[in-house]
């Protein structure tokens, strides 16, 4: 049985163990130390450290500090390990814990960290999911249960001085383009919630005001939220610094391409067993600048789907050249109001897509001016039929439930 290296006690603030961080600077000290060839086990809190509750209410989600976010486990050095080197890393096993079998997906409010539909869904709402083994459904959301594909929505090494500093000139920079939109541009460092491991005192400081946000996906990995790297993956992260300094976190039950709801997958605290190793050098040999992996060999057997098409014209009939964002949002929004005509109101279609195993895909960047983008929806997950027929929706999803709103205070800005 591998060795627990990093436990966590899901009663006590994330601020308080040593053995987690929330930003990313090279200065944080290892917390703990393995050989090439280890296999370890760390624990997880969820993503917020615990912030939101299983209840109905979706005040915690209006009220999150993102500024805390994410809660990761680590580092952990690799002895041997240097810059330029691949970090190796095999995803064994990923679970939930006996005494948390529930997770949650929520959407924040426009002046709290929006999403991708923000301007549709403006507020803050909230679903639960209780799990059972490998399946999940939501009192939320009825009519719905699915298998889940638990993975680490974060997961990456520490970034070397150079990294870092270069992270946080783009970055400022491209705030500084709309430094008042809502929601921003980017999160630039902010050292009043920082928890930066095992530093102390000026280090500790110094570090915590240059320490970059955990919320994007980088060069050494991150906040990359892809569903596929679950049991049986196998990742290569370029190394930037000396021991790779291996962090994990914001792990998921289950997600939809894209995790479109931002808090957008069923997130919840755990645990991962993993295995590394060194490829020296591997950075060079192979063309690495970004990591690469080998998906699970072990996912959801859906294979029915209804597939919704977006292309690169706005909600406003705006056309626009070739963006898939614009295209893929189409899809969501397309696939949003098709589960209407089943009875499911827009926030539950919308949460479903960002919970359930849908597929996204880019289907078309090359047919100026119209990008297309699809969103695969597997009808397995329905216990009733989805697919169009000559005489319309046959079957109307119970109007009694839906998925918790809490209105923005009074007085949040317009």
């Amino acid at each position: 049985m591998a060795e627990t290296i990093i436990k966590i006690d899901l009663n006590q603030s994330p601020h308080e163990n040593e053995n987690i961080h929330n930003r990313w600077h090279p200065d944080i000290p290892m917390a703990k130390m393995v050989k090439p060839g280890d296999d370890f086990i760390l624990e997880c809190h969820d993503w917020t450290g615990g912030q939101i509750e299983n209840n109905d209410c979706a005040d915690d989600v209006r009220d999150v500090d993102l500024t805390q976010v994410h809660f990761l486990t680590g580092p952990v050095g690799v002895e041997g390990a240097e810059p330029g080197d691949l970090l190796v890393v095999d995803i064994l096993d990923i679970g939930t814990f006996e005494e948390s079998q529930w997770g949650f997906n929520g959407f924040f409010s426009k002046q709290n960290g929006g999403g991708f539909l923000t301007e549709h869904f403006p507020e803050a709402q909230k679903s639960i999911w209780d799990f059972n083994g490998m399946f999940t459904k939501s009192r939320h959301i009825p009519n719905v249960e699915f298998a889940g594909l638990i993975h680490p929505g974060l997961i990456g090494c520490l970034p070397s001085k150079e990294m870092l500093d270069e992270w946080n000139t783009r970055e400022k920079e491209l705030y500084d383009t709309e430094p008042d939109r809502v929601p921003g541009l980017a999160n630039l460092p902010y050292a009043e919630t920082a928890h930066m491991g095992r530093l102390t005192g000026e280090a500790k400081a110094k570090a915590a005001a240059e320490g970059a946000r955990t919320v994007p996906p980088r060069e050494h990995g991150g906040n990359c939220d892809i569903k596929d790297l679950s049991r049986g993956s196998q990742v290569y992260f370029p190394v930037y610094v000396k021991d790779a300094g291996l962090s994990v976190g914001d792990l998921h039950f289950s997600q939809g391409d894209g995790e479109i709801t931002f808090c957008g997958a069923i997130e919840m605290a755990g645990w991962i067993h993993l295995r590394v190793n060194i490829i020296k050098g591997g950075m060079e040999k192979y063309g690495i600048k970004n990591p690469i992996f080998k998906p699970s060999p072990i996912a959801p057997k859906y294979d029915d789907y209804l597939i919704f098409e977006g292309i690169s014209v706005d909600e406003k009939g705006k056309q626009h050249y070739l963006d898939v964002h614009v295209a893929y949002r189409q899809a969501c929004l397309n696939a949003i109001e098709y589960l209407k005509k089943f009875g499911y109101t827009g926030a539950q279609a919308y949460a479903l897509l960002g919970c359930a195993p849908v597929q996204g895909h880019i289907s078309g960047v090359v047919d100026v001016p119209n990008a297309c983008a699809t969103l695969w929806l597997p009808t397995d997950i329905f216990d009733f039929d989805i697919k169009p027929g000559m005489d319309g929706p046959q079957h109307s999803v119970a109007g009694s439930t839906d998925v918790p709103l809490s209105k923005d205070k009074k007085g949040a800005a317009e």
